[in-house]
């Protein structure tokens, strides 16, 4: 039995019951798919359940506030997913009247569409015989054919796309495509599968030569840069707050942050009142350290460690936030926890 047709069979007494699996609709696969860039299935099927709660269509996308859309993002992280998200919604709904397009070609010149989402929507929704080529399918690639090229090299991407396309000839593509990353999600995971129970193992390069764990090949690795963030949690006569957009490229990009102080290092109780002073000389009253224990946030090549501290000022803000005023603002999620375990207590 050839190596797709064992897939499938594998894939049909094994697959995942996903709401995105049940239509052929390529707004939800494509919004599935968005989503799952990044994040677990399980830490992304309540998002994708409330996208298509408020927005059944691409339609209804296209005509929210872009405040809207990054507040029900809010906990995804790598939020430009969600910029593009709304920015292709729109794209659509304007150039092309709600019509998704429907060929591989089409689908990769909109926003945020890479190679894979474009394979995967083009396969799924309308069966066009693409394969997909994602972290999962470069392992199981690489273990089956012994494919040893280096996959943090981007021309092997092409070694690894021409034989998913070839793959997919004689099938149907959406089923292997969406076999293929279910048995690199469920079998063929990164450390220690369990070979013993694979019906691929037999003809598995990998499992006949002892190479299981050493493949893919990947060299190239991450350099992760090291941030210190003090929050000021600024507090008026009234007890409301002030909370700023952050603008420009970076990260959190157009989501909402309470003043921010970037250092070097981390601040002693002495510094952040000699910098808390100098900001706002003769309406600071009290600082303190409310940061619960120490607070470091990981992202994909930055490591930010991060402090809160309570500013009370002896002024009222004019435009001053209150309490419940915050929950409306589209937080990254580790300010979005701070807010949540301090203010309701």
């Amino acid at each position: 039995m050839m190596f797709s047709e064992k897939l499938i069979n594998w894939y049909l007494q094994n697959k995942r019951d996903l709401p995105w699996r049940e239509t052929r609709d390529p707004y939800r696969i494509w919004l599935s798919e968005i989503i799952l860039q990044q994040t677990r299935v399980n830490q992304g099927m309540p998002y994708y359940e409330r996208f298509t709660e408020r927005f059944p269509t691409i339609g209804d996308l296209a005509k929210a506030e872009e405040s809207e859309v990054m507040k029900l993002w809010q906990g995804l992280g790598y939020y430009s997913r969600a910029r593009n998200l709304h920015a292709t919604a729109k794209t659509v709904t304007q150039t092309h009247k709600e019509i998704f397009p429907q060929s591989y070609d089409e689908i990769i010149k909109l926003k945020g569409i890479g190679q894979y989402t474009a394979a995967a929507i083009a396969s799924f929704a309308f069966e066009e015989k693409v394969g997909v080529v994602d972290g999962n399918v470069f392992r199981v690639l690489s273990r089956y054919f012994g494919i040893y090229d280096d996959i943090s090299v981007p021309a092997t991407r092409k070694i690894f796309q021409e034989l998913a396309n070839d793959l997919v000839q004689n099938v149907s593509p959406s089923l292997f495509n969406q076999a293929i990353m279910d048995f690199g999600a469920l079998q063929c995971v990164p450390k220690n599968p369990d070979c013993s129970i694979c019906n691929l193992s037999d003809s598995c390069h990998a499992f006949r030569t002892g190479t299981v764990n050493e493949l893919p090949v990947k060299t190239k690795k991450i350099k992760v840069t090291d941030r210190f963030f003090n929050y000021l949690v600024l507090e008026d006569l009234n007890g409301n707050t002030i909370v700023e957009q952050r603008i420009g490229k970076g990260i959190w990009q157009n989501l909402y942050q309470f003043p921010l102080i970037e250092t070097e290092e981390y601040l002693s109780m002495d510094e952040i009142i000699l910098l808390v002073s100098q900001k706002f000389p003769s309406l600071f009253s009290e600082i303190t350290d409310v940061t619960k224990g120490e607070i470091v946030h990981k992202l994909s090549h930055q490591r930010l460690y991060i402090k809160f501290w309570k500013v009370k000022l002896n002024t009222v803000f004019e435009r001053g936030i209150t309490q419940e005023q915050l929950k409306e603002y589209a937080f990254p999620i580790v300010i979005w926890n701070f807010i949540t375990s301090h203010y309701e207590k």
